[in-house]
């Protein structure tokens, strides 16, 4: 008797615990599911420049930003949201876009957004500049490959973005604003302070037409 009760016992509790796993495991993918929905609710303010799928709109100037890493997207719009990016007047798209940074005031906001842009599929901006050597561009590249990785799918530790399936016009913007010392002086910025100065080893907007020539010849990794 005392046997069959020790079995009768195990075999409840073996399906009490079995019962809490199972119950477990829909309330975590519910919060997964929930947290993704809350991001996507929030992206719309963003498609209005950014474009549904996150494909930019080249006509107002607003990158292509589907697919970009979690950690980038976070960083970036903690910069606009205090300041450390987008202050200098003549840094127009930057300050454009800081007050919709500004507008993600509920706790999580920030991360919601940046795990839904992560999650969006990888666009494939059309070419826009001419007169770029993808070939003088790569040898060039050996220095930008140190942050942004030699296959331009960017490295976290690095703090360098992924630049494959970026637009174009939008990276030689970017470049002309560091070397301009509008963007990249803050010091709460510290990636964008490194960055500023590897920009100035770029002479002039033909060798930055040629790195970003080769840059497109890259693929995302997604």
């Amino acid at each position: 008797m005392r046997i069959a009760a020790k079995l009768l016992t195990s075999c409840v509790l073996s399906g009490s615990i079995l019962m809490g796993l199972a119950l477990a495991a829909p309330a975590s993918a519910d919060v997964g599911q929930a947290a993704n929905g809350r991001g996507e609710a929030l992206f719309n303010l963003c498609t209005q420049c950014h474009g549904s799928a996150g494909e930019g709109k080249h006509n107002i100037e607003a990158p292509a930003i589907a697919g970009l890493p979690t950690w980038y997207v976070t960083t970036q719009l903690n910069n606009f949201r205090s300041g450390a990016r987008a202050t200098h007047f003549d840094d127009i798209q930057g300050m454009r876009m800081r007050p919709m940074a500004m507008s993600l005031t509920g706790e999580g906001d920030v991360e919601a957004v940046a795990a839904y842009v992560g999650s969006l599929p990888v666009t494939y901006p059309v070419a826009t500049l001419e007169g770029g050597d993808a070939a003088k561009g790569q040898s060039a590249y050996m220095l930008c490959g140190s942050c942004h990785g030699m296959d331009g799918n960017g490295s976290e530790p690095q703090g360098g973005p992924p630049l494959a399936g970026q637009s174009d016009w939008y990276i030689l913007s970017q470049l002309e604003k560091y070397k301009a010392g509008i963007r990249g002086r803050d010091p709460r910025d510290a990636f964008g302070m490194m960055m500023q100065p590897m920009s100035l080893t770029l002479a002039d907007e033909q060798a930055m037409k040629d790195v970003i020539a080769h840059i497109m010849t890259l693929k995302p990794a997604n």
